[in-house]
């Protein structure tokens, strides 16, 4: 039984978010915990969680705030006992400890969160930081997931060669060893013209014994400037990507074609790293 954590602004319960939970809880049992935080704090997540000294608490709600939180909460344990998955919540989330919540990510298999809902937080259309930070902070892999989605039937692994590439594409086989049946693009993304896959034959050993319905691609676009356009035509997949080392993250997932895949709610995006 995996261990996923459902991380929700209090105020915006995410649908897709919860659908993709339900339907991982249909191919094997899961324990879910629903984590409810303010919207005020929700957008500054884990840059509070990376602070020094002392506990850090959520400020008071304001009550409306409060009781669309606690309904939301209702809603959650509703849903989970309605499709009879094993469910715990952070009711506290008046006073909850953020750093609590970047170290329960250290003790579990997954992070979910709805990538649309960091929009609604703070009112832009763009890649915010506190999705860039989720991703980075999370000490487990994190997967995004738009409202409106098709439980995945189809894989893309995006690959470049790099280590962090081939640690999420394994990250991916243990998590989801019931998706790796379904066909799978294997897709070497890379803007030099280079048209040769790095270490073809390894990578190509390791993806085979996964994922049996496996292709070999060196994608014919120019990621950056094409993969959102490619990825379009791919309904009813799942992205998976490695993220980047703390030194380089913010500078270089700026320049990574997946933030246009989340940021335009195109697909859900698997992303793992160390």
């Amino acid at each position: 039984m995996k261990k996923i954590l459902l991380a929700f602004d209090g105020t915006h319960f995410s649908e897709g978010a919860f659908e993709f939970a339900r339907r991982m809880n249909e191919q094997s049992p899961v324990l879910l915990t629903g984590v409810f935080l303010p919207q005020i704090d929700y957008a500054n997540l884990w840059s509070y969680a990376g602070g020094t000294g002392g506990n850090l608490f959520i400020p008071l709600l304001e009550d409306e705030d409060a009781q669309l939180v606690q309904k939301n909460i209702a809603r959650f344990e509703s849903l989970c006992q309605k499709n009879a998955i094993d469910y715990k919540v952070h009711k506290n989330f008046s006073d909850f400890a953020l750093p609590g919540l970047k170290k329960e990510t250290r003790y579990a298999d997954l992070l979910i969160i709805g990538s649309e809902s960091f929009y609604q937080n703070l009112g832009v259309n763009q890649l915010n930081e506190s999705v860039k930070d989720a991703l980075h902070a999370s000490e487990c892999p994190v997967l995004v997931v738009p409202e409106k989605f098709q439980f995945p039937k189809s894989n893309i692994l995006t690959y470049n060669g790099s280590d962090d590439s081939v640690y999420a594409i394994k990250q991916f086989t243990y998590l989801f060893p019931e998706l790796c049946r379904n066909t799978t693009l294997l897709v070497y993304a890379k803007e030099e013209n280079d048209n040769e896959l790095p270490d073809e034959v390894y990578i190509e050993e390791l993806a085979a014994r996964h994922f049996p319905n496996l292709s070999l691609m060196k994608l014919p676009v120019n990621p950056k400037q094409y993969f959102n356009t490619w990825v379009s035509d791919r309904k009813g997949s799942i992205l998976i990507s490695g993220a980047f080392s703390r030194s380089v993250f913010s500078q270089m997932f700026k320049k990574s074609f997946v933030t246009d895949v989340i940021r335009d709610h195109k697909l859900p995006v698997f992303i793992a790293h160390r």
